[in-house]
């Protein structure tokens, strides 16, 4: 099962705070909690867990069906982003988040290069539509 991206910053972030109270990290050193507040993490966790959701039945569903749940997704993420002076996701996050939804989508059965070969894009481009993040 493809893992959350805001999993991986929420334990990103209790490492950097971990090597913050033994003094393996110096507090000059330490920026995560900044990069990822409590806030952007758990907008994003229930972002994607709404996605989780409506990506289950996907699986029998037509195009313009699936491409309607990934609208939602990456609309939801724009809001976050925007939330957060448009820097909630910088590049890393960007690239983890289009993984997620490719990933979550062939987990529920979807086969995402047919599905963007359909439209005449990359699997890359599946967010592209309406992606400002």
């Amino acid at each position: 099962m493809a893992i959350r991206p805001s999993a991986r910053w929420r334990v990103r972030v209790d490492e950097e705070a971990t090597e913050l109270a033994a003094g393996t990290r110096a507090p000059s050193d330490a920026f995560l909690p900044e990069l990822f507040p409590v806030s952007l993490l758990a907008a994003t966790d229930a972002a994607l867990h709404a996605f989780e959701s409506e990506a289950d039945p996907l699986r029998d569903q037509d195009d313009e069906q699936i491409f309607e749940v990934i609208k939602r997704v990456v609309l939801a993420l724009n809001e976050i982003n925007e939330d957060h002076d448009g820097a909630g996701y910088e590049t890393e996050e960007r690239e983890e988040l289009c993984l997620y939804i490719d990933q979550t989508l062939t987990e529920h059965g979807i086969d995402v290069p047919a599905l963007a070969a359909r439209r005449g894009i990359s699997r890359t481009e599946i967010t592209d539509d309406w992606r400002d993040w």
